[in-house]
């Protein structure tokens, strides 16, 4: 019996309600529940017709004048325990939020928990709500790479009603899956050896060594970089085509973000070919070499490729995608203080001669370089007070920087830990497939029909089995159990 209980005085019957929360029967007596006339039990007493009643229990017997409740009868000791104490008492083997469910449910507030219970219960509180925070971020995490295990199944599945489906589907999972087999193995190692041989030789393009110069003063091409490339682009422009060749779908495939960069990656060849012929042609076009500079730094998007191979590449982009809402009070939190600080240290540094923060906008540079940690030391405040404004720059940055990131850098964990698991998971499903697809299989049922059969045939045949004989050849029959009922093999 619940503490409190014992308070309860027989009285009356008109005196005492009569309550059946889940089997548990209990009279109260209508003073006490009166007490607390906000709550269900104290509303249910100021109702005067049956409607109103049924609004606030479940059911009502007229003839007994008894209330139904189809609620925990376990959890309605403690609020029973309230009526009669005032206060609420939570155990630690309570769920605190089914708890927190029944309280409200009979109308009673978190406030009356007992001060030697109400730390114990808002810290247990807390930790469930963190637990489920991290559940659902979990849940979150976990949506894309769930989200593109579906599609992808999906898509093998639309293979069946394509043209040439099995062809396409075999060479569709090699391109899309290189855990897949050998071949699709050495498909990805290829490519990925081909795009760090682009970005290679993209560099080595930049040195002084190897930049040459025409006549005219035109910058011309190496004979060897140049082959690297045109084999590169090569390779890139088939690599697009078959996998658009063999697609499921080509607007789904225009969707997916790599084959984008896979498109624009060798977009700058091309028109830097379009743009070197109209340049011969016409050489009066003026701001024809720049377009041709900005077309090769174009060439830079190749490097995006390397998220087709690489998992931590795959994990930061899902990571961004999924953390905008951090990544933007990063941002918020930053624009915020760079806008006081900069306003601060050019009104301290405007009048001194020695310093260059002379502009808001150059303050502006400053607090950027001062709040990121980034510190290049080209602005720098010269007044004391300007060296104590960035002191505490520095200190804001830091906290301003650090709060978000935690949040990033934990999801970027768990969706590199969840990538990796799903690419090994694959990889085990197509050894397995690939394990059992060579066993064979046998009908148990129709191999032991067809045995049967030819069995009792041969009886036949050998006079065994006759009308009328009762006669049996036991050596004959032993003969033909030996031939027929071998092991399988």
């Amino acid at each position: 019996m619940v503490y409190g209980e014992f308070f309860h005085r027989t009285k009356s019957d008109e005196e005492l309600v009569k309550l059946n929360v889940g089997g548990f029967k209990q009279s109260v007596d209508q003073s006490t529940l009166l007490r607390f006339p906000h709550t269900r039990l104290g509303k249910l007493l100021n109702c005067h017709s049956e409607e109103a009643i049924l609004e606030l229990c479940d059911d009502y017997n007229v003839t007994d004048k008894e209330y139904y409740f189809d609620r925990s009868p376990s959890l309605f000791r403690y609020v029973l325990n309230f009526y009669y104490t005032g206060k609420l008492h939570v155990m630690e083997e309570l769920c605190v939020f089914s708890f927190c469910q029944e309280i409200e449910y009979w109308g009673i507030n978190e406030l009356f928990i007992d001060s030697c219970c109400s730390n114990k219960y808002q810290e247990r509180k807390e930790i469930v709500s963190e637990k489920d925070w991290e559940q659902k971020s979990d849940v979150i995490s976990m949506g894309s790479s769930s989200d593109q295990s579906s599609v992808f199944e999906k898509e093998l599945e639309m293979f069946d009603t394509l043209k040439f489906g099995g062809i396409r589907k075999k060479i569709w999972i090699r391109l899309e899956n290189p855990a897949f087999s050998l071949s699709a193995k050495l498909f990805a190692i290829s490519s990925l050896s081909i795009v760090l041989t682009s970005i290679v030789a993209m560099c080595i393009h930049s040195m002084p060594e190897f930049k040459k110069l025409d006549q005219n003063e035109r910058e011309l091409e190496d004979p060897v970089l140049a082959v690297v490339e045109i084999v590169c682009i090569v390779w890139f422009t088939t690599e697009l085509v078959v996998r658009l060749a063999v697609a499921p779908s080509q607007k789904k495939f225009w969707k997916n973000p790599m084959n984008i960069i896979d498109f624009v990656s060798i977009i700058p060849f091309y028109a830097t070919l379009v743009v070197d012929t109209n340049d011969e042609e016409n050489e009066g076009i003026e701001n024809m070499g720049k377009v041709v500079q900005i077309l090769r730094l174009m060439r830079i998007f190749r490097i995006l490729k390397l998220a087709r191979h690489s998992v931590g590449l795959r994990s930061l982009g899902a990571t961004l995608r999924h953390s905008y809402h951090e990544v933007g009070l990063l941002l918020l939190f930053l624009a915020v203080g760079i806008s006081i600080f900069s306003v601060l240290v050019y009104y301290v540094e405007k009048d001194e001669e020695q310093s260059e923060l002379h502009s808001i906008p150059m303050c502006w540079w400053w607090a950027t370089i001062s709040m990121t940690t980034v510190g290049y030391g080209d602005t720098h405040p010269v007044t004391l007070y300007g060296k104590l404004i960035g002191s505490v720059c520095i200190l804001c940055g830091i906290l301003v920087v650090a709060l978000p990131i935690t949040i990033i850098f934990n999801k970027f964990s768990k969706y590199y830990q969840k990538q990796k698991a799903i690419d090994v998971d694959g990889c085990n499903e197509d050894e397995q497939k690939d394990k059992f697809g060579d066993l064979p299989y046998f009908n148990i049922r129709d191999l032991y029909a067809r045995r049967m059969n030819s069995f009792i045939s041969s009886l036949s045949s050998v006079g065994i089995i006759a009308s009328g004989n009762d006669s049996t050849d036991g050596s004959s029959i032993q003969e033909v159990d030996d031939d027929y009922c071998t092991p399988l093999k």
